[in-house]
């Protein structure tokens, strides 16, 4: 049964892969702007370049690489901080939320269906499910990422 859990995770992942390729090439974007878009969607708040860079690991010429290329998208826009005149942040525009709407609402409201079949007993433990992978994997991310700064060993 953990075989089959696995392998399930495994094919959903390829799933959520396959989408979020074919949300880029709909938005014509590349998967980095999808990324990146994301992260401007999701807040609702502006985010600076610099926040962007971080959230995406990306270096600083890369990010504006990024703002660059959805602001020729039309589905971001650089604005002032208003609190701040000196420093620019980054906003999704009209155009990305009513992307947004089209592309993900759907997905969304798929989802809620599906769901709406389980009882809440199974919702938490689906929910709890979804949380302790979320860790695992945010876990084997770190292992990934530190093993490569070690030297290579036979």
């Amino acid at each position: 049964m953990i075989r089959e859990v696995a392998t399930s995770l495994r094919l959903l992942q390829q799933s959520f892969d396959a989408f979020d390729e074919a949300a880029a090439t709909a938005l014509k974007i590349n998967r980095t702007d999808l990324r990146a878009l994301d992260l401007l969607l999701a807040g609702g708040d502006p985010l600076s370049a610099g926040e962007l860079s971080a959230a995406l690991k990306l270096s600083p010429a890369a990010t504006t690489t990024v703002i660059d290329r959805l602001e020729r998208a039309g589905l971001a826009v650089r604005i002032h901080d208003p609190h701040n005149r000196r420093r620019v942040l980054v906003a999704a525009t009209d155009a990305a939320r009513d992307a947004e709407h089209v592309i993900y609402a759907p997905v969304g409201d798929a989802g809620a269906k599906a769901l709406a079949g389980y009882p809440a007993e199974q919702l938490a433990i689906i929910l709890d499910f979804l949380q302790v992978a979320r860790r695992v994997q945010e876990e084997q991310v770190i292992r990934v990422r530190s093993s490569q700064r070690r030297p290579n060993r036979p």
